[in-house]
């Protein structure tokens, strides 16, 4: 569900978006492992604005609609090897961010797909717990994903968002419209 409200989200900034597209690492890569990297990846969401330039013009959004919150101290922790998740390892999350075969593979299927090759990288979550800010600086993901900016999208920014820039004119957008539909009835403001 998160996949079609940031679909949406993008539709009504602008953007034509894309959803589940797989990637995986190139076969040929001397790094390539049958057992681990057989399995494609997707990307959620990728977003294209033709009037945007630069990181703008392209926005790639992974989903993780957990309902007890996007822990982003702890889950970044967990990827460093700071602190252990009792689950599954975290970097398999976020395998674009964290695994160079796997970002390349990544960074060329957008490239493929929309001809850039810098983008703005976001993690939607329904709720946002703790500071994010590493996840922007960690030299890990940075090397990974050189000059794309990473960042968050709260599901609670994009209902603000949209909800500020209804007018009376029908929404484009599925989310649009029915937050035009709960205004109206008075629901929300």
């Amino acid at each position: 569900m998160l996949e079609q409200i940031v679909d949406d989200y993008l539709n009504f900034l602008g953007y034509f978006t894309i959803h589940n597209v797989p990637f995986h690492p190139d076969k040929l890569g001397g790094d390539y492992n049958a057992r681990e990297d057989s399995v494609p990846s997707d990307i959620d969401v990728i977003g294209f604005n033709p009037r945007k330039r630069g990181v703008e013009r392209v926005v790639v959004v992974t989903c993780k609609s957990w309902q007890g919150g996007f822990h982003a101290e702890r889950l970044l922790e967990q990827m460093q090897g700071k602190k252990k998740n009792p689950k599954r390892e975290t970097w398999r999350h976020f395998r674009e961010l964290w695994v160079p075969k796997w970002s390349d593979a990544f960074r060329k299927e957008i490239e493929r797909r929309t001809s850039a090759n810098v983008f703005t990288y976001k993690i939607a979550v329904t709720r946002l717990i703790g500071d994010p800010a590493g996840w922007s600086a960690d030299p890990k993901i940075a090397a990974n994903l050189p000059d794309c900016p990473v960042g968050f999208l709260e599901m609670r920014d994009m209902w603000e968002t949209i909800l500020s820039g209804l007018t009376e004119r029908p929404a484009a957008s599925e989310l649009g419209r029915l937050a035009q539909l709960l205004k109206a009835a008075r629901v929300t403001d």
